[in-house]
C-alpha cells in the first residue's frame, strides 16, 4: 500500500499534528503512515479519507489485484454492517 498522506496534507496546508488531531491520533502514527510503516485500521483509513474528501483508495494506493479485491470485499461487508 502507498499513501499519498504527505501529499494531500501539502495540497490542503496541513501540518501532521493537525491532521493527527483531526484524526484522533497522534503525530506519530501519521508519520508511521507516510513512511508506510503502518497499515492503518479501516476505521483510521476511513476518517482520514473524510478529512481528504476522498475516498479511502484514493488516499492509501494498493498496488496488486488481490490486495485491491480484498479491500472492496472488506469495504462492502463493512458498509453492510453499518448500514444494519
Amino acid at each position: 500500500m502507498k499513501p499519498r498522506i504527505k501529499e494531500l496534507r501539502a495540497r490542503d496546508g496541513l501540518t501532521q499534528v493537525e491532521l493527527a488531531r483531526r484524526a484522533g491520533v497522534r503525530r506519530e502514527t501519521i508519520v508511521f503512515l507516510e513512511k508506510g510503516k503502518y497499515n492503518p485500521s479501516l476505521q483510521l483509513a476511513w476518517k482520514i479519507a473524510r478529512i481528504f474528501d476522498l475516498p479511502i483508495e484514493d488516499v492509501f494506493l494498493l498496488e496488486d489485484a488481490l490486495t485491491i479485491a480484498s479491500l472492496q470485499l472488506y469495504l462492502c461487508n463493512y458498509h453492510h454492517y453499518l448500514t444494519r
